[in-house]
């Protein structure tokens, strides 16, 4: 089977984005010394170290860490007046700010970052945590992903530049978590092709089966579907994303096989044996899971299978965090929100006659495909500039990938792939 590999082009305009002008820098003083408080007691309970400008050490580890042998990951402050006052005013979305403006760094952000995302919900003392809800920020109705929302959000992130993605993706330019070997050498592209064949697998997709997939990608899964025989139809909302995956299709030689629309997923129509969904969901909404799930309820066949991927976030943290207004909504996933286990089971229960038959886990293979990312995306830092995408945005991207990786290697995300059967 052919793949399909587009090789970098420079970028004749400077691409442009929310990442382009940050806040100034707020006064907050007040906040900012009870951020300075909380933060250092957390560094030094967590096993952190922060370096300041002169190399002193603000907050040396207690060595209460859970690998105490093991080198204290380090953050160098280079400005901590203004990191502790973006951190106090506007929390989360503040400490992702102050590492886009380079108050801060790290040789190794996620080794940083996923000490604290472990202990999140400790982080900070109760009554602060009780009073939450008068100052975090909510998301903005401009961000809801009705048919009009969904298009905008989906457009702000996958229609950056599909030769940014080819920088940092493997050759497949698959953007979900991969399915790992025992082999600790083994190529990202092998891992992923592993994942989209057992997906196919589980939603029983062979010659003749007619499939839908929503959320198209960068059109690798629809390609192996139609090399096994199935009818594909597939549906994307971003412009980029669909003129690859057609392009990737007619190499491939199944572009007769492969229908590949610019469509919504409430806009679908047809019937299908199988349908298949990867990582798709977690930028639905969570008012309008019911309306993804009666969808896909819709359009299955009698004894059809659904393969769903998504990332998953404990229940209780789902129902703490909802309606908040985080850093990745701001700068990478407009309108997103990650479901739990429960949420989908108590959704497919009131709105379909769908039910889960199996949920399999795969945490820490996120965080491996996560790193493997990273890896990538540094070792093509000149290549993103040529595209035009400054250091600002770089800054942001490194900062994406190492905050959800560790995400992933904390436990405090997880990622599952599922079987609904009615």
């Amino acid at each position: 089977m052919t793949t399909f590999e587009l090789q970098p082009r420079q970028a004749s305009t400077t691409p442009a984005g929310p990442w382009t002008q940050l806040p100034a820098v707020p006064r907050a003083p007040i906040r900012a010394a009870i951020a300075r408080r909380i933060f250092t007691r957390a560094a030094a309970r967590l096993g952190v170290a922060i370096e300041l400008p002169d190399g002193r050490l603000l907050v040396k580890p207690s060595g209460t860490a859970s690998d105490p042998e093991a080198a204290a990951p380090v953050i160098r402050l280079h400005r901590p007046a203004q990191f502790f006052r973006r951190l106090g005013h506007d929390g989360l979305i503040g400490f992702g700010e102050s590492y886009m403006a380079g108050d801060w760094d790290a040789d190794d952000v996620a080794r940083v970052l996923t000490p604290f995302a472990r202990r999140m919900a400790g982080l900070v003392p109760g009554v602060l945590q009780r009073a939450r809800r008068w100052y975090d920020t909510r998301q903005p109705a401009s961000d809801r992903n009705d048919l009009q929302g969904s298009t905008s959000n989906i457009s702000r992130h996958y229609d950056l530049s599909n030769e940014l993605f080819a920088l940092f993706l493997d050759r497949t330019m698959t953007y979900s978590s991969a399915i790992w070997d025992d082999e600790p050498h083994e190529d990202l592209t092998a891992a992923q092709i592993r994942k989209i064949d057992r997906l196919l697998d589980l939603a029983g997709v062979r010659a003749g089966t007619r499939l839908l997939e929503i959320g198209t990608g960068w059109g690798e899964l629809a390609v192996r579907a139609a090399c096994r025989g199935a009818a594909v139809t597939t549906v994307t909302l971003s412009r980029e994303q669909q003129a690859w995956a057609i392009e990737r299709a007619k190499l491939a030689g199944v572009g007769d096989l492969v229908d590949i629309q610019l469509r919504d997923y409430r806009e679908v129509t047809g019937t299908y044996d199988a349908v298949v969904s990867v990582e798709m969901i977690e930028a639905v909404g969570l008012e309008y899971w019911p309306e993804y799930f009666a969808t896909i309820d819709r359009v299955l066949a009698p004894g059809g299978r659904v393969a769903l991927q998504s990332i998953t976030i404990e229940h209780q943290r789902l129902l703490a965090t909802k309606g908040t207004y985080t850093w990745i909504h701001k700068y990478v996933f407009p309108g997103g929100i990650i479901p739990s286990l429960n949420a989908v089971r108590d959704v497919v229960a009131h709105h379909t006659m769908l039910r889960i038959s199996s949920a399999t886990a795969y945490g820490h293979d996120y965080a491996r495909t996560l790193h493997s990312w990273l890896d990538r995306f540094h070792a093509n830092t000149a290549a993103v500039h040529a595209l035009g995408f400054d250091e600002r945005f770089t800054r942001m991207w490194r900062f994406y990938l190492a905050y959800c990786e560790a995400g992933f290697a904390s436990g405090y995300l997880n990622v599952h792939q599922l079987v609904l059967e009615r």
